[in-house]
């Protein structure tokens, strides 16, 4: 069995709303039944924002959709630690979004792969898994 992956937040949206966008080898570790798939509680944070702030539509409320996608692709779901934000609190400023910030140092902390289309997260001591390149 491969080390768990921790999700970034586009991957999440992208596996219930635009799956095409993914890369075959993605998918494929996404829908493995032994491929433990992890979702960050930075991921629900960032999606209620943007659906607030109008930059992200949904067909639902975020408190509904989000812990609903999470149970149907049966999802293990991480907190926020303090080590998380203080680790993340820590990194070079290559990325500036903070929620991104934030899920590099969990993958870091948590020592897991994540998964993202993100090219800056490589500017970072983190394993990556491409979600869009085969």
């Amino acid at each position: 069995m491969s080390l768990p992956v921790l999700l970034d937040t586009q991957v999440f949206l992208w596996m219930h709303a635009a799956p095409e966008r993914l890369s075959g080898p993605a998918k494929s570790r996404l829908t493995d039944p032994a491929q433990e798939v992890l979702i960050s509680a930075v991921s629900s944070w960032e999606i209620a924002i943007k659906h607030a702030t109008g930059r992200l539509d949904l067909p639902e409320p975020p408190a509904e959709y989000v812990p609903s996608r999470i149970a149907s692709a049966g999802l293990a779901a991480v907190a926020i630690e303090h080590a998380h934000a203080l680790h993340a609190g820590g990194l070079p400023m290559h990325h500036r979004d903070p929620f991104d910030r934030l899920l590099i140092a969990q993958a870091r902390e948590m020592d897991v792969p994540l998964m993202t289309s993100d090219s800056l997260f490589e500017e970072y001591d983190v394993d990556i898994v491409w979600a869009h390149r085969e």
